[in-house]
């Protein structure tokens, strides 16, 4: 990225589930897009290993959160999770070959457009469940 204009804006109205560990976990991750989007060719690597464990992790406790709270569409949020881990294993492959622009592509241009959209339709609604159902994420 050419400036210092952050890829993702934290924006309290348009991001926050209302579920403060969900926000938070939401936070880190706009902090690692933007961080990837400042970082040089040589730091690009670890950091983009570092989104995707985050990613994971991420997807793996609203994954279980979902299970556990009977959540109607959790077929639709899972395969939405599974689909965008598919392509940063496969990103990931790109630059152990060499190639960080694809990734990088990806970071600046895709997740940017993705990620409030995401985070404001199926992760909200997974929230309101599970505030509605006594559900906590851990």
């Amino acid at each position: 990225m050419s400036n210092n204009k952050p890829l993702i804006e934290w924006q309290e109205d348009n991001l926050s589930v209302g579920i403060t560990s969900m926000d938070d976990t939401h936070r880190e991750f706009i902090d690692i897009v933007n961080r990837l989007g400042l970082a040089t060719d040589d730091q690009f690597p670890a950091l983009f290993n570092t989104l995707l464990e985050h990613t994971q992790q991420h997807f793996q406790r609203e994954n279980i959160a979902m299970e556990k709270s009977g959540f109607p569409p959790k077929f639709i949020h899972r395969n939405e999770h599974l689909r965008v881990l598919d392509e940063l294993k496969q990103l990931a492959g790109t630059i152990e070959k060499g190639n960080i622009n694809t990734a990088r592509s990806f970071v600046c241009h895709y997740l940017p457009e993705w990620f409030p959209i995401h985070a404001a339709t199926m992760d909200r609604a997974l929230a309101c469940h599970l505030k509605a159902s006594g559900t906590a994420i851990d």
